[in-house]
C-alpha cells in the first residue's frame, strides 16, 4: 500500500483556520534569564544571578520567515505533552521525516499528529490512546502544511 507525501503548499483552497505568521507578529525580544539552583545542603547567596537575556524568538524559531503559531483544539497529542490550548512553533522549511509531530491538512482541515512512514505506509498517529490513527488508503495524498518545533503553554493559576 503506497500513499503519496507531499509538502502542502499555501495556495491551495479550502483551509479553514489561518495560522498566525510569526515574521508579521514578533515575540518581544530578550527577557532577564535567571538561573536558580536548589541546594540540597548549605544554599550558597552566589546561587542566584542573571545569565544573559532569554531571546524566545532565538529559543523557539530558527527560521522566522517560514514559522507560525497554531492554537491547539483537543487532546490527541496529550502524551506528547501537547495540551489543548497550547500554541505551537510551525516550521515550514523543516523537511517532514518519519516520527515528526506534524500539521497535516486533510479534507481542506488541519490536524496535528505524529507521522509514520514505514514499508511503503503512510499514517497520523496521535500520542493519546484514546484516538485512532489515521491511515491513508491506497493512492490518496497527504499534505504536510509543516513541522513543529515547539509548544508554548500559558499555565492556568
Amino acid at each position: 500500500m503506497n500513499a503519496t507525501l507531499s509538502v502542502f503548499q499555501s495556495s491551495q483552497p479550502g483551509v479553514s483556520q489561518v495560522p498566525l505568521p510569526l515574521a508579521q507578529y514578533p515575540i518581544p525580544s530578550a527577557r532577564p534569564e535567571i538561573s536558580h539552583r536548589i541546594s540540597a545542603g548549605f544554599p550558597s547567596p552566589a546561587a542566584d544571578y542573571t545569565e544573559d537575556g532569554l531571546d524566545l524568538n532565538a529559543l523557539l524559531v530558527q527560521h522566522k520567515a517560514a514559522s507560525f503559531f497554531f492554537t491547539v483544539e483537543g487532546d490527541s497529542m496529550r502524551d506528547a505533552g501537547i495540551l489543548d490550548g497550547d500554541k505551537v512553533v510551525v516550521d515550514r522549511s523543516v523537511a517532514p521525516l518519519h516520527g515528526h509531530i506534524v500539521i497535516a491538512v486533510i479534507d481542506a482541515e488541519y490536524t496535528l499528529k505524529r507521522l509514520y512512514c514505514q514499508r511503503g505506509r503512510v499514517e497520523l498517529r496521535p500520542d493519546n490512546p484514546a484516538y485512532k490513527s489515521i491511515c491513508l488508503a491506497e493512492g490518496s495524498e497527504l499534505q504536510i502544511w509543516g513541522v513543529v518545533t515547539g509548544v508554548v503553554r500559558k499555565l492556568r493559576v
